[in-house]
């Protein structure tokens, strides 16, 4: 699928980005489990910190297919950076599209300017796959909700200045919330040891009667859960182009080292197995973004794109599993060490199919659409 112009300049901006900033401060942020803060004030100054928030509110207002090129371009330089800008605007973009006119004009500028930065907290201990299971409540008193519960699997967690927050206020109804990061009774829980991902950090968020205006509410009470499903088939794309940039950078970096490494009198490229598993990690590839466009395109179109979001999250994630495995596989011994980027890969790739949605619930979705 062809990109504008201005879509290829933006993906050329970025990917440069990424190569020049990100790329070099991979290893060490992932070895530390620090996120690199400094990279966060450079997609500032590149406006992508705003990349989902409307003009009026100084953001870039992107549509979905340059947001998925976006999220490639950053995932080929560190999945962890991509993942929490990617939250970030899960963030803005529900405050822009459910939030009050006095909501958007406090918090929507400066968030735009990177800080404060944003996190979205549905998923809890007991209810992750399943949020309508959730047990965070929130109760009207006055003026005032009083929010109680536990969060958990939060990105951006400890770094987040503001959180959309999901919470019960009813038996069977979900609203949505905004809730300042420095609200009396909200405590940060402990940053997660994590397979991959390392450098984003997840935590859980714990709210004992943390209080907030009324006027902080997202949507009307029972509306959350169906604004949640509507927001997150766009962080599915998102999902999914990130598994193509993570795909990408394997497969570059694959090729690259079976035409560098000899054995057998030669470069392992002149090996015929080594050149099938190339040839299937590029089909895959390819196959994959195809897939995440033509998701974000129907979006674009406005086209419900529900089912192409879960296909396209389905299939890219999955084959960031079997690219970055090959690509490990191709580079053997070294491979398994840390003096390659390739095992972070493998490690980063596990996550792609697990949030915003599981392969398993993507598969439910997609028989559900199909079936109706």
């Amino acid at each position: 699928m062809e990109l504008t112009a201005e879509q290829q300049a933006i993906r050329d901006v970025v990917r440069e980005f990424a190569v020049e900033e990100l790329e070099p401060r991979a290893a060490e942020a992932d070895r530390t489990q620090s996120f690199p803060e400094e990279v966060w004030d450079g997609l500032a100054d590149l406006d992508l910190t705003g990349l989902t928030t409307p003009e009026e509110y100084g953001g870039y207002d992107a549509d979905r297919l340059t947001y998925s090129v976006v999220n490639e371009e950053l995932a080929y330089g560190h999945l962890s950076v991509a993942t929490a800008l990617s939250v970030h605007c899960l963030a803005t973009s529900c405050i822009a599209e459910f939030g009050s006119e006095d909501l958007k004009e406090r918090w929507l500028p400066e968030m735009v300017s990177g800080r404060p930065v944003g996190a979205f907290a549905l998923s809890e201990p007991e209810a992750g796959s399943n949020p309508a299971e959730m047990s965070t409540h929130a109760e009207r008193d006055g003026d005032e909700y009083v929010i109680d519960g536990k969060k958990q699997w939060i990105t951006n967690g400890a770094r987040a200045g503001v959180i959309v927050l999901f919470a019960k206020t009813g038996e069977d109804e979900i609203t949505q919330f905004l809730v300042p990061a420095n609200a009396e009774g909200l405590e940060i829980g402990k940053k997660e040891e994590k397979l991959g991902l390392r450098a984003s950090d997840t935590t859980a968020l714990l709210f004992d009667e943390v209080r907030i205006s009324a006027e902080n509410r997202l949507t009307e009470e029972g509306r959350g859960l169906s604004a949640a499903l509507s927001i997150l088939t766009g962080g599915r794309i998102g999902i999914a182009s990130q598994a193509v940039g993570l795909s990408q950078a394997a497969m570059d970096d694959a090729l690259a080292y079976s035409k560098e490494r000899e054995q057998f009198g030669g470069p392992i490229a002149d090996v015929q197995t080594v050149q099938h598993k190339l040839a299937e990690m590029e089909t895959r590839l390819r196959a994959a973004r195809l897939l995440t466009r033509e998701a974000a395109r129907r979006e674009d179109a406005g086209e419900d794109p529900r089912l192409d979001a879960s296909i396209a999250k389905l299939f890219a994630s999955e084959a960031a599993m079997e690219i970055t495995n090959e690509a490990l596989q191709i580079h053997g011994g070294y491979g398994y060490t840390t003096d390659f980027d390739v095992e972070r890969y493998y490690r980063d790739a596990r996550i792609t199919t697990i949030y915003e949605g599981t392969s398993q619930i993507q598969k439910n979705v997609i028989a559900r659409e199909l079936l109706d």
